[in-house]
């Protein structure tokens, strides 16, 4: 996905707990970030935060560390495999901090870089709206351009 972003020409900080992964993303153009604090301190406000984390715990863990480094009119947006019911209270937790929240869900795979990712966004509108040209560049070709704003209980 980091790929797929700074091939359209977005800006891209990563962050991962493996040196690894994180000098691929760096050798591809991303800016590496040597912890979640790092990542904060070189976004842009209003910033916005991508979370690609296993379900549960590990989701809600970064959640809870994010809103202590977010401001208002931040974005976390999560990308991973959550339960809706944990997505709404997460979106709760973090609208009583005015950081909006949301719920990405990311479909695609290995073939998401050459083929676009299937993307279901749940959330705030004004912040999906502000955020659009990320989802428009993640999107398979021919559905870029083409969505369907909804509530959510999510944001």
């Amino acid at each position: 996905m980091a790929l797929r972003l700074l091939q359209g020409k977005h800006r891209i900080i990563t962050y991962d707990q493996s040196a690894p992964a994180l000098d691929e993303a760096q050798s591809l153009g991303a800016v590496a970030a040597s912890s979640l604090e790092d990542l904060v301190s070189k976004l842009e406000a209003p910033r916005a935060v991508w979370v690609m984390v296993p379900a549960g715990e590990p989701t809600q863990d970064t959640v809870d560390r994010l809103a202590s480094l977010l401001s208002p009119g931040d974005t976390v947006l999560d990308g991973g495999n959550a339960n809706y019911k944990e997505s709404v209270n997460r979106g709760k937790q973090l609208s009583e901090l005015g950081i909006d929240f949301l719920d990405v869900g990311t479909s695609g795979g290995v073939w998401g870089l050459a083929k676009g990712y299937c993307l279901m966004v749940g959330g705030d509108e004004a912040a999906y709206r502000r955020l659009e040209p990320i989802f428009q560049t993640l999107a398979p070709e021919k559905n870029r351009g083409y969505s369907h704003v909804g509530a959510s209980g999510a944001g």
